[in-house]
């Protein structure tokens, strides 16, 4: 009977990669876990097959990419945490179809980025980054022409989610005019304008800033029609996903002297690890601002990420809590006393719910609360049985068609 239950928990195994925040150390130490392999460096994939076996909980940042092979070589892996905001770096498909959710800290950098952008428009609107590169030459252009206030020019925001959202409030404080385009209707934050097409916002706009995920739907989104719709001496700045751009098209731009620059933070393809060099036609133009994927790199955000996703993690191991998971059904219940609980994962097939309470009430299991979602390909159902009842319960639930996981988690 004991091996139906959860493990102790300093017998559940985490391996932490990519050096993630103190943070979140502190967290799983403070709720009981302490069976942690914490790294600085990221793994490949050969490395990351042989280390993830028999691990529970894998926390990852962006480098680290968790594949098709690498999940059929995890046997007892529970959950994936990306302690950043993407998870492109995740089989998310493949993780859900083995019954693993996959946990993101969405909004715990999203000032961060905000206050780069911000700081990179007005260097941009100033001309600072031509005039720093002249000056470190030993050139001196002590001159005006070209350098702007930010206060009355026109910000487009594209994708107003959190990030872009927060950006639109700073950006009014400086007095600049913001307007956003997003593929859903979204509520303004003070003076800001939903715009109605993309192509009113990139003509319109004199500083055009993405805030996009990465979907099919955003590949390759700014390309060389769009930059020709842009105004003749606009600015256009990326801190969303690399792959939304094509750089090519980007730098024709720019030697054209159509855009009068560019700040870009993430790119299509990037150093995979710190000293390795960072190739793009970029790095020619002395008007574009070059930073290396840290707009989310703040020590404030770097903290609130490792608490957020610890956190994550903690509540699904103590109380099979997947709320936020982005690859999995959403399913919370709170604590009941006297009782067992129970996690059962199974294909999204119907009839599996009506199976499971026809086995119980034929068995005389009285269920206290239950709670079940799908998402997908699979179904992530809660159940609390009176703590006698768990054995039978147990039993019964590996017997349910479709069923890909069980636990008695308590």
């Amino acid at each position: 009977m004991s091996q139906q239950f959860s493990l102790e928990k300093d017998k559940i195994r985490f391996l932490l990669l990519e050096g993630v925040h103190q943070t979140a150390l502190d967290e799983l130490h403070a709720n009981g876990y302490t069976n942690i392999d914490y790294r600085k460096t990221a793994l490949d994939e050969d490395a990351l097959v042989e280390a993830i076996k028999d691990v529970h909980f894998l926390g990852i940042r962006s480098r680290t990419h968790v594949t098709q092979r690498v999940l059929d070589a995890a046997n007892k892996l529970t959950s994936i945490g990306c302690f950043c905001i993407g998870t492109n770096q995740v089989d998310l498909d493949a993780a859900r179809a083995q019954g693993i959710p996959v946990f993101n800290a969405p909004y715990s950098n999203t000032r961060s980025v905000a206050e780069l952008v911000l700081g990179q428009l007005i260097l941009m609107l100033r001309g600072i980054p031509e005039k720093n590169a002249l000056v470190h030459r030993g050139g001196w252009s002590k001159s005006a022409e070209g350098s702007f206030e930010t206060r009355g020019k026109t910000l487009g925001i594209v994708g107003y989610g959190s990030i872009g959202s927060q950006l639109s409030v700073l950006a009014e404080s400086l007095g600049m005019k913001v307007i956003y385009f997003d593929a859903l209707t979204k509520l303004p934050l003070g003076n800001a304008r939903q715009v109605g097409t993309m192509d009113e916002l990139l003509s319109t706009a004199d500083v055009v800033s993405l805030h996009v995920p990465e979907l099919p739907s955003t590949k390759d989104m700014m390309a060389k029609a769009q930059f020709d719709k842009m105004k003749k001496g606009s600015i256009f700045i990326n801190a969303a996903r690399g792959t939304c751009v094509v750089i090519d098209d980007l730098a024709a731009a720019i030697e054209s002297q159509h855009l009068a620059g560019a700040a870009i933070d993430v790119f299509p393809k990037e150093p995979k690890a710190n000293g390795e060099e960072f190739l793009s036609p970029l790095r020619k133009f002395d008007n574009v601002i070059l930073t290396p994927h840290i707009g989310g790199s703040t020590l404030e955000a770097q903290a609130n990420i490792g608490l957020e996703v610890a956190d994550k993690f903690v509540r699904y191991s103590d109380s099979g809590a997947t709320t936020t998971a982005v690859n999995f059904p959403e399913v919370a219940m709170p604590k009941q006393e006297g009782t067992h609980r129970l996690l059962h994962i199974h294909k999204n097939v119907p009839g599996v719910l009506s199976a499971v309470n026809t086995l119980f009430a034929q068995n005389n299991i009285n269920i206290v609360a239950q709670s079940l979602m799908t998402k997908g390909e699979v179904g992530y159902l809660i159940v609390d049985v009176d703590n006698v009842d768990s054995a039978r319960a147990f039993e019964k639930l590996q017997s349910v068609e479709g069923t890909m996981r069980v636990r008695v988690l308590y």
